[in-house]
């Protein structure tokens, strides 16, 4: 499993940038693996807000549906169609074309507590 050093990840399997405004928030090679093939996504509308620790949108894969939630709170600005039309981005790039929201996030990310480091994700999920 791969978790990109320069990511938060989120004990939801969800991964924000910390690099700009605003944060780019999609879901780890982890959760993507567990997921299986996902086959069909449903995202927020841009303009909605969106509150650490709960759902704003939805995953459905060959073997369950999942909710994504959000790691942090703020406001979509962004969302991928690509990944709606193409849901197997999810699992071919999620670190890339398969991320989800981009979200104006309230307060910098560096300073939630729930978040973890790529080290700190990798030991959470023992991969």
């Amino acid at each position: 499993m791969s978790a990109p050093q320069h990511l938060l990840y989120s004990k939801d399997h969800e991964w924000l940038t910390t690099d700009g405004d605003p944060a780019v928030i999609g879901i780890s090679e982890f959760a993507a693996n567990a997921l299986g093939d996902v086959v069909f996504v449903q995202l927020p509308e841009v303009g909605t807000r969106v509150t650490a620790g709960e759902p704003c949108g939805e995953l459905e894969s060959t073997k369950s549906v999942s909710d994504i939630f959000a790691p942090a709170d703020g406001e979509v600005v962004e969302v991928n169609t690509a990944v709606v039309d193409e849901p197997e981005l999810v699992n071919s790039d999620p670190y890339g074309d398969g991320w989800l929201i981009k979200v104006r996030l309230d307060t910098p990310a560096e300073k939630s507590d729930a978040l973890l480091s790529a080290d700190e994700y990798i030991a959470f999920t023992g991969a």
